[in-house]
């Protein structure tokens, strides 16, 4: 690798192998919450039906990419369109440790 490779990296702010990685896509998902319930109350919802989930109103949302947990966030409002906002990002460890 040449000094003119490793200065465009640096400059960038990716490292050569990284810079590999790019455009890999991976699925980005944002969870609301979660509950168990049963088959037969599963069976019973129907157009109004209410599920409690297990995370209060206000809460940070979990953002997982491919199924890890990556982020907290909060949704916001661009345009006409849902975001999220990056609140909180899990540490490497704690990512590691999740798989």
């Amino acid at each position: 690798m040449s000094n003119t490779d490793t200065e465009q990296s640096a400059g960038d702010g990716a490292s050569p192998n990284l810079k590999r990685l790019e455009n890999i896509e991976v699925q980005l998902t944002v969870e609301v919450g979660g509950t168990k319930i049963s088959i037969g109350d599963l069976l019973k919802l129907n157009d109004g039906s209410i599920v409690e989930l297990d995370r209060l109103a206000g809460e940070h949302l979990d953002i997982l990419v491919n199924g890890t947990l990556l982020a907290r966030g909060e949704v916001v409002l661009v345009g006409e369109r849902l975001g999220i906002r990056f609140s909180e990002i899990v540490s490497p460890e704690k990512r590691v440790r999740s798989l």
